[in-house]
């Protein structure tokens, strides 16, 4: 490790030869996806909507060419289609590729073959069930719109890789300020601070206090490490108000356009004017306003430049008669575009107090030239350094804020993860430079013992429960967590039920049925425990974890077929861990699926996202799980533990 920390150009060449790892692993698991898979399972996995409707194609006021497409089927499936993502359209050659929708039935009951159309298209915006998507300008929507049986799948993000392999090939050669905070992140060198007297603000509690002052201090860099139900997006607020009574402008940045979202909703709720470069994960009229799609179209000079563009489109539609006057004709309409673009766009960044974007979205040409004097950037923990250091380049302090032992960044190759990938920025800087950490530590969310097993293992029982929450339970003299030891359950073998896990698809991981009904009738019998008027007149609300996705697409229909759960149903979510990052409910089941004689628990090993699904509950979690496999790991052998002794 020591030659890392005195180089720091190395260590960034190996990051680049990881993250080229990383892209031909991403890429190959694409190409068997695409090549491989059943358009059913895509639709499952929801990576794929199929059939859609077409409907009408227009320019946005971003000028790009935009088509509407409506889902048609399979519409309570949850999709990862969102803003920026790359997609293909594709035709099936067979109209009777609508299958069982049986989640282990992996292969498409007809052989339908896919055409793909050769060009990428964007998602622009999702809503529901409709989408728009912003496509290439040169006819071949045509072909589209004229095709039948088609369907949009997402397409492999070529952009995201080049823009970080380009951050990481600039902050090699950087020299000045970026290559100066290169060097500092890598070495044990103290970062500078500066000098003033401590700001007291009534409304945070001492540790966050702490954080923003250190925030306020900081030449280099600060680092927020907030814990499950610390207020860390509170935290983070107040530090971006204050910071911009010092600046005028700040950039701030997340990995998904979910927390993006989420901090420019707090900002704007604080009265700051945030200008949100690409559109929000949920659409409604507050997030979009503050969107620059809407504000551009919103602006005086709007309706004008879209003459303009109009009379652009028109005179190019104009096959005969391109002359030099047409061309002088043209050159002028163009100019006068840009000129008007120009304007509005001075004038939008000019008003804003905050550039809001994901990290890869900091790439935006509309950035270009931008220099602001602090980046904050969310969620750090979960993202890969190399695209931290894209909106790095952009400014001269860089503040963090995360928690390294909740999710880490999402990586597909096992060894790329293996030789240190995954280790983001957040981390090494916390290695490196502790006294730039402040750890907060007062939680609001979770009763005392469902939090006490996270705060002694992960956070050298540091963090504290507030007074209003330490004894919050649903029902008197509860028991905050329980444990259901599915290997309890000795059924007869020609029962035919096993409380065994099963493989199902290859890539689509693990399922146990047996644990998944169990899990609904603990939730079932804890529901009668607490009384039907009682959860309603509260909105009691209920999180259904499982780490297995096939696990929660099981679990999903299960709820919706049993009857028991039909007035409850806009109350309880069932989603991964990954799915319930950054909430909370007031009730949690997890149903950990792994059960077999080997003891072999996979990704469970991965004990963040263990921190993670445990600390979502605010009054109970009740978690399910074979025991005997589970307990041979050191970390859920103390759960266990630690629960049977609450008892």
């Amino acid at each position: 490790m020591e030659n890392q920390q005195t180089s720091p150009i190395l260590a960034l060449q190996q990051q680049q030869l990881l993250l080229q790892m990383e892209y031909q692993a991403e890429k190959e698991a694409f190409r068997k996806q695409t090549e491989e898979m059943g358009l059913q399972r895509k639709v499952k996995r929801g990576d794929a909507w199929y059939p859609i409707k077409i409907g009408k194609s227009y320019y946005n006021s971003l000028n790009q060419l935009v088509v509407e497409v409506f889902r048609q089927d399979d519409q309570e499936i949850e999709h990862n289609f969102e803003f920026g993502k790359p997609v293909a359209f594709f035709s099936s050659d067979s109209s009777s590729s609508r299958v069982s929708r049986d989640s282990s039935n992996s292969r498409d009951s007809s052989n339908s073959r896919i055409h793909y159309f050769p060009f990428t298209a964007t998602v622009s915006y999702v809503d529901g069930d409709r989408m728009v998507i912003a496509v290439p300008d040169n006819g071949q929507l045509i072909d589209v719109q004229s095709a039948d049986h088609v369907g949009v799948q997402l397409f492999f993000d070529e952009t995201s890789y080049k823009t970080m392999f380009n951050a990481l090939d600039r902050v090699m050669k950087a020299k000045g300020r970026l290559g100066y905070l290169r060097d500092l992140f890598y070495s044990q060198q103290q970062a500078e601070t500066y000098s003033f007297p401590h700001i007291h603000f009534s409304y945070l509690n001492s540790t966050q206090e702490e954080a923003v002052n250190k925030v306020l201090r900081a030449k280099d860099v600060a680092i927020v490490h907030g814990p499950p139900g610390t207020g860390k997006t509170t935290t983070l607020v107040e530090a971006i108000y204050e910071t911009l009574r010092r600046e005028n402008q700040v950039l701030v940045c997340a990995q998904s356009n979910m927390a993006v979202d989420w901090i420019s909703e707090k900002l704007v709720d604080r009265g700051i004017n945030v200008l949100r470069i690409g559109n929000p994960t949920r659409v409604n009229d507050k997030m979009l306003s503050f969107t620059y799609e809407r504000r551009f179209e919103s602006h005086p000079d709007y309706d004008l430049l879209w003459a303009i563009r109009k009379a652009i489109r028109q005179l190019r539609a104009q096959k005969k008669h391109r002359d030099d006057k047409y061309h002088q004709k043209l050159g002028r309409l163009k100019e006068r575009a840009t000129e008007l673009e120009v304007r509005i766009n001075a004038q939008l960044f000019s008003e804003a107090r905050v550039i809001s974007c994901t990290l890869v979205g900091s790439a935006n040409h509309l950035l270009e030239r931008q220099k602001y004097g602090t980046v904050f950037i969310d969620e750090a923990a979960q993202a890969l350094e190399a695209a931290c250091w894209i909106p790095i380049r952009r400014a001269s302090r860089v503040i963090l804020a995360g928690d390294h032992c909740q999710l880490p960044p999402t990586i597909k190759s096992f060894a790329a993860l293996k030789a240190g990938l995954g280790k983001t920025l957040m981390e090494r800087i916390v290695e490196n430079k502790p006294e730039v950490v402040t750890l907060l530590k007062m939680q609001y969310r979770m009763n005392e013992e469902i939090m006490r097993f996270s705060s002694d293992w992960f956070y050298g029982n540091q963090v504290e429960s507030a007074p209003e929450v330490k004894f919050r339970s649903i029902l008197d003299l509860d028991i905050p967590m329980t444990w259901i030891d599915t290997s309890q359950f000795e059924l007869p073998e020609d029962s035919g039920i096993s409380f065994k896990e099963t493989f199902v698809g290859e890539s689509f991981g693990r399922i146990n049925k047996a644990e998944a009904e169990l899990t609904l009738l603990a939730l079932e019998q804890y529901f009668e425990k607490i009384g039907k008027g009682r959860i309603l007149d509260e909105r009691l609300d209920v999180g259904v974890i499982s780490p297995y996705r096939a696990q929660v697409q099981y679990l999903r229909r299960l709820v919706k077929e049993k009857e028991f759960f039909k007035p409850y149903r806009h109350l309880i979510s069932v989603n991964t861990v990954d799915g319930f990052q950054g909430q909370e409910r007031d009730i949690i089941l997890i149903s950990l699926v792994r059960a077999n004689d080997e003891g072999q628990i996979g990704f469970l090993r991965d004990l963040r996202r263990m921190n993670v699904a445990i600390t979502r509950a605010r009054m109970k979690l009740i978690i399910l799980g074979d025991a005997s496999t589970m307990t041979r790991h050191p970390f859920y052998k103390k759960l266990y533990e630690y629960i049977e002794a609450l008892d």
